[in-house]
């Protein structure tokens, strides 16, 4: 998400701008809302999603970062709707010790650059992606600790006194692993191009042996490396939580099996699905993570091996709308050609576990 521009490649692309942001119309829509009024308005693309986009505004010595929806989506209302929800909990967590890119306006109005959008603070830190940034690079305790790190702050936003920041109808949590399953088989339907085998097996078993939900609490839905930027330097210091897209008040330790589903332990041969950071030596194992989730939030992981084949089978569903919109046409986005063949391992993984139960 926006933070996360800290550590990107951040390229003037003026042209791809149009349909996005019109700068002009943007510095009018600011105006004092931010530092620099009456200084020009720089706005530069630094990142396209499968469903968001982001651009680094620079005014008057002020830097932020816009994030809007993309172009070409199924549903523009509803991202617009996702937008405000992003800013509503990012607003939320300044309460909090959750590091997050703090929210700086919102705009509810599409009609200003055709999308409802929000303006955030930009984050001065990295990604972990291969190749990691020194020391983390070749200190394994260094690299150790971004492990610890990413885990630890999913721990904090789950002990979150989320009622107590407004959060009471953010989500629906009661029922909320029963809705999972027809949840995202009904969004897949709206986009589904192919057939993925072992895909119907997998949904099945979900649904036949859902468990107890663990008590509710803010959910990221995405949480990875990806998802998360860290300040520069050892020891690990994680910055910011970012990418808040899913977030929803439900069951936490789908968050935590999201983030151990494409979690590769050192030593492994056939590394998981995550897609930007392969690097394993010096980083925790998955049973380690899950220990210390454990241990920092007081809750029972008995059911551990479930919240990880439902979110393969999420993430697979999810991923088929962004290879949907390049198989159609609608997007040149390499990536989302990629991303079908993500989809296919995921969905292959997940049709493993459940074919030896």
């Amino acid at each position: 998400m926006a933070a996360r521009a800290a550590m990107c490649d951040v390229r003037p692309m003026q042209d791809e701008l149009a349909g996005l942001v019109d700068p002009s119309r943007l510095a009018a829509w600011l105006g004092d809302r931010l530092p620099g009024a009456g200084a020009p308005l720089r706005v530069t693309r630094i990142t396209a999603g499968a469903s968001s986009e982001l651009f680094r505004l620079e005014r008057g010595g002020h830097t932020s970062v816009l994030r809007r929806p993309a172009t070409g989506l199924q549903n523009p209302d509803a991202f617009n709707r996702i937008m405000l929800r992003e800013h509503r909990v990012l607003t939320a967590l300044d309460r909090t010790d959750v590091p997050h890119p703090r929210p700086l306006a919102v705009c509810d109005d599409p009609t200003v650059l055709g999308a409802c959008f929000y303006v955030m603070e930009w984050v001065d830190g990295f990604t972990p992606k291969d190749p990691l940034p020194p020391p983390f690079d070749a200190d394994a305790a260094a690299c150790r600790g971004l492990g610890l790190a990413l885990v630890d702050a999913l721990a904090d936003l789950a002990n979150v006194e989320w009622r107590a920041l407004g959060l009471g109808e953010f989500g629906k949590p009661e029922g909320f692993l029963e809705r999972q399953v027809p949840r995202w088989l009904g969004q897949l339907a709206t986009y589904k191009v192919r057939e993925l085998p072992g895909l119907d097996a997998v949904a099945r078993w979900l649904e036949k042996n859902v468990p107890p939900m663990s008590p509710a609490a803010i959910m990221h839905g995405d949480y990875q490396f990806i998802n998360v930027m860290f300040h520069h330097g050892a020891p690990a210091r994680l910055a910011a939580i970012v990418d808040w897209e899913q977030a929803t008040i439900g069951d936490p330790l789908l968050d935590l099996g999201w983030l151990l589903s494409g979690w590769t332990d050192p030593g492994e041969t056939k590394p998981r699905h995550a897609m930007y950071l392969t690097t394993r030596e010096g980083l925790p194992t998955r049973d380690e993570l899950a220990e210390r989730y454990a241990r920092r939030t007081g809750r029972a992981l008995d059911h551990l091996e479930y919240y990880v084949v439902l979110a393969w089978f999420k993430l697979a569903c999810v991923l088929e709308g962004a290879y949907a919109r390049w198989a159609a046409g609608k997007s040149r986005n390499e990536v989302h050609r990629i991303m079908g063949d993500v989809v296919l391992r995921l969905v292959a993984d997940a049709a493993d576990v459940v074919g030896r139960r």
